[in-house]
């Protein structure tokens, strides 16, 4: 864990502001996710709740472009956050794990509570995972880190995803903070992980009337494909004109991820009555749409006058066992 936090001083503690600005790109990585996961997590409750949907274009632009495209970015940013945190509560504690442990635990019983509602929910088992495999896994070398998940992601894919591809992307997550990508290798792998999420996507499609396990393994693929796709690409116009807009949009809704993903399945609920009666499935992007440009609003709103979004202060606050101050002093006039 030394090298990880030399890694982590490396990034967090050096001067300038390239160290500030690879952390809000970080947070407007975790806002972009959750855009995907948004629209997934629309379509999906549509879907459930129809005995015999009549598949349209937009049932398939979303499981081609979106499903399983999104939550290895989360996923992936999951392990970079243990990482994170680690490293901040060695500065407060002689025992970071175990506040690392009781956070978890916190996040568990959010996710818990949150299945009573939404039982797909990724809450609850990214917390398991989290126990049983970032925990152990900060005891190790960052390269056998690295190898194991690598190692890890390769038999996820080719087993159709579960708990080894998620475990996997949180290895690598936490290995891409001490073997970060260089800026320059940005734009090659954009474009060799669109050619291959493009290849996969279509073989997939191409295999759904094959054997099962191909048929999924491709499906898992072209997943972690598209999402590194969708990743580099993100970050390279992060590099354009577009910057200060997306990052105006996409980080205050990373920095309250926790908040607004337990919002959206409210309003995904209360509007079900409206997406279960529309067959054209039109309204779900609609809904998806709404609800984060709401979620921005709000989410800009509440960062200008607290620290941390409503619920990322109750798990702070939960896991350190004491109240943290959230407001913000205000500006001298």
């Amino acid at each position: 864990m030394t090298a990880f936090r030399n890694g982590l001083r490396r990034m967090a503690g050096e001067r300038g502001p390239s160290a500030p600005r690879r952390l809000h790109e970080l947070d407007a990585l975790r806002g972009f996710a959750l855009c995907g996961i948004m629209v997934v997590n629309t379509w999906q409750h549509t879907c459930d709740r129809l005995e015999h949907p009549a598949r349209n274009s937009v049932d398939w632009v979303v499981d081609s472009l979106f499903q399983a495209k999104f939550f290895p970015i989360f996923s992936f940013l999951f392990g970079m956050s243990l990482v994170l945190f680690l490293r901040s509560a060695g500065d407060r504690s002689e025992h970071p794990r175990l506040v690392l442990l009781r956070r978890l635990a916190v996040l568990a019983c959010f996710g818990a509570a949150h299945r009573l509602v939404n039982p797909d929910e990724v809450l609850l088992p990214y917390a398991g995972f989290g126990a049983m495999v970032l925990l152990p896994a900060s005891f190790l070398p960052d390269l056998m880190v690295l190898l194991a998940g690598v190692g890890a992601t390769v038999w996820g894919v080719g087993h159709g995803g579960g708990g080894a591809l998620v475990s996997g992307l949180f290895l690598l997550g936490m290995a891409a903070m001490e073997f970060p990508l260089s800026e320059r290798l940005l734009a090659p792998a954009f474009v060799v992980s669109t050619v291959l999420a493009g290849g996969l996507v279509y073989l997939w499609i191409a295999s759904s009337t094959g054997g099962l396990l191909f048929f999924r393994s491709a499906y898992t693929a072209s997943g972690v494909a598209c999402s590194a796709a969708y990743g580099t690409g993100l970050l390279l116009l992060l590099r354009t004109r577009l910057r200060d807009l997306l990052m105006r949009a996409l980080t205050p809704l990373g920095r309250m991820a926790l908040t607004n993903y337990l919002l959206s399945t409210v309003a995904i609920l209360g509007a079900l009555p409206l997406l279960v009666a529309d067959p054209t499935r039109l309204s779900v992007p609609a809904l998806a749409v709404a609800v984060l440009a709401a979620q921005v609003a709000f989410s800009r709103w509440w960062l200008a006058r607290f620290r941390y979004g409503p619920v990322e202060w109750l798990w702070r606050c939960l896991t350190w066992l004491e109240r943290v101050p959230n407001r913000r002093s205000p500006v001298p006039a």
